[in-house]
């Protein structure tokens, strides 16, 4: 009967070490995940905005698809003007000359090391694509583009995209969005920054 008792003893001294363990390794595997696909979502989407950046000096607004963008930025240049002589000189005599040379987009992408391929992919969201949108607004008596990009959180979060997991951070709210970019106001800051 004794060693019924002290075995029974020892398996409730086994699981309670193990929900123990378990209770500890739970956050800090959150906080990690978290950290991982929030940090690989925020580079995609920092790609994104330069590709949009790109785009609006080349067409002068931003793309409202990213086929749209992809199509731009793979065949179309940009116009870069080669001033010869000093405009603002008063001393100098000659003429200015202003020279436009054609620069491929592409090339520009191919050096950031832009994937225009699979720019549209949330990293871990199984292939989500980032829900994007532009357009004009008047902003204080001016007609200004505006573009947001990005996807709520819970799209990429995958095991973690419970509400239950805002109890080991607080700011955590899986239908909040990481984005860049407002439709009511000219502002291309990401919401991670």
């Amino acid at each position: 009967m004794r060693l019924l008792i002290n075995l029974l003893l020892a398996a409730v001294v086994i699981g309670l070490v193990w929900t123990l363990i378990s209770s500890i390794q739970e956050p800090i595997a959150f906080k990690a995940e978290k950290e991982k696909r929030e940090r690989a979502v925020v580079e995609r989407l920092m790609d994104v905005r330069t590709a949009q950046d790109l785009f609006r000096s080349i067409k002068g607004g931003f793309s409202p698809t990213f086929d749209s963008l992809k199509e731009v930025l793979t065949t179309d240049s940009f116009a870069v003007v080669k001033v010869i002589g000093d405009p603002d000189d008063p001393n100098f005599t000659g003429d200015i000359v202003y020279d436009t040379i054609l620069s491929p987009a592409i090339d520009s992408i191919q050096t950031l090391g832009i994937n225009l391929d699979s720019l549209s992919i949330v990293p871990y969201g199984g292939g989500v694509k980032f829900e994007i949108a532009a357009d004009t607004i008047t902003y204080q008596k001016t007609t200004v583009n505006v573009v947001e990009v990005g996807i709520p959180r819970r799209v990429f979060m995958g095991k973690y995209k419970d509400k239950r997991f805002a109890k080991y951070d607080q700011g955590y709210d899986p239908n909040k969005p990481i984005k860049f970019g407002n439709m009511n106001a000219p502002n291309l800051s990401g919401n991670w920054e």
